[in-house]
């Protein structure tokens, strides 16, 4: 069974829905970023319970310290789904929440959980997959969605992909799927700082192109430094890479192997407005998105994209900028968008005016708030 302990813990009020939030992990990334944001909106309209399945915290770093917020580290599971299902259950009828909220498909046990024995209105937040479903499902996986999900109050998703996938595939009703696009602090990315200390002195005449990811598989930053690597060096231009991972050393080797490691700055973990002002252009690689917050941020940073068209990728940047998102696996499509950008400042610099106006015009976060605002409303007792 579970074992729990409090890493942070108010006197809770019982005038307060309790949320409790289920996530595979609560380390630094989109997802948990963003609802460290949501929960400080609310301050203290809620009292919440986050668990992490990897015991992974780092995100609550961004907490507001006077909320009411237990963090809930659990035992390692060793055993299957079927177990594990069991245990969560036991937890989820010893704590009562009033809304279980669950986060994508680490946290399908749970939501199995509360199907097989009701006692909390449940929401589900599916914000993408890893690189095991960038191409297709993975059949097991549809069945399990299909059955933990389909008395849940609502699925709520990011992208227009991910809200056809939900109808069509894993057969959710189109009543009880609900499309939230991520929003941004427009404010907080207006007015980046440049060249500030990222481990090198950019040089009067030099160009930069950077991305902001953790350092995981299905981010694939090694495309970016492939594509990085075949441009022309004509061009005087660095590739910053800012943030850290499991895949860093390797990602540091294959910079070397492509002998562009002079040219290559890893800043390590870093907050975004703190090297987007620096980025000429700003480069997204992954294999699998839906709707990446680094892009958004990017965007509202006033920054010209060159991207993969992954996810909802395509259709979030403004419609001038579309030219530079390129197929997936063409590394010389890639290569190209990116090599047209550096020769042409002026288009750089429209494009960028163009993405902020776009971010300010249909992905505020005071849009995303709002949503949200209804959504956990859900789960109040009527």
């Amino acid at each position: 069974m579970a074992a729990f302990a409090t890493a942070r813990n108010a006197a809770p009020s019982p005038l307060c829905q309790h949320v409790l939030h289920v996530f595979p992990s609560f380390g630094v990334g989109g997802v948990p970023l963003r609802m460290v944001r949501t929960i400080n909106h609310f301050g203290k309209r809620f009292r919440h319970t986050v668990i992490a399945l990897d015991n992974n915290f780092e995100a609550a770093g961004g907490l507001a310290g006077d909320l009411d917020v237990v963090l809930s580290p659990v035992r390692a599971q060793k055993w299957g789904t079927v177990h594990a299902m069991l245990d969560s259950a036991l937890v989820l009828r010893r704590l009562r929440p009033d809304l279980l909220i669950t986060y994508n498909w680490g946290a399908i046990e749970w939501a199995m959980a509360n199907r097989l024995r009701p006692g909390s209105r449940h929401i589900h937040f599916e914000a993408g997959f890893s690189r095991r479903e960038a191409d297709s499902q993975i059949p097991r996986r549809v069945l399990f969605r299909r059955w933990a999900l389909a008395r849940c109050a609502l699925v709520v998703v990011p992208s227009r992909l991910l809200e056809d996938l939900a109808c069509r595939v894993w057969r959710l009703p189109m009543e009880r799927v609900r499309y939230v696009p991520n929003g941004v602090d427009v404010a907080r990315f207006s007015a980046p700082a440049r060249d500030v200390t990222l481990g090198f002195a950019r040089r009067p005449d030099e160009l930069v192109i950077g991305t902001v990811a953790p350092l995981r598989p299905e981010k694939n930053v090694g495309r970016l430094l492939r594509v990085f690597a075949t441009l022309d060096t004509s061009f005087t231009a660095r590739l910053v890479v800012a943030g850290d991972g499991i895949e860093r050393r390797e990602l540091e080797r294959l910079a070397g192997e492509l002998r562009i490691a002079d040219r290559v700055v890893f800043t390590g973990q870093i907050v975004p407005e703190a090297v987007l002002g620096t980025f000429d252009i700003f480069a997204l690689s992954s294999d699998t998105e839906q709707m990446p917050n680094a892009l958004l941020e990017a965007m509202a940073a006033s920054r010209a994209i060159a991207a993969v068209n992954v996810g909802d990728v395509k259709s979030i940047v403004s419609e001038d900028n579309r030219d530079f998102i390129v197929p997936r696996d063409d590394i010389p499509a890639f290569a190209a968008a990116i090599a047209k950008l550096l020769r042409d400042p002026e288009k750089r610099r429209a494009l960028g005016l163009k993405n902020r106006e776009r971010v300010v015009a249909a992905f505020s976060q005071e849009r995303m708030f709002a949503a949200y605002s209804e959504i956990f409303a859900l789960g109040r007792p009527h």
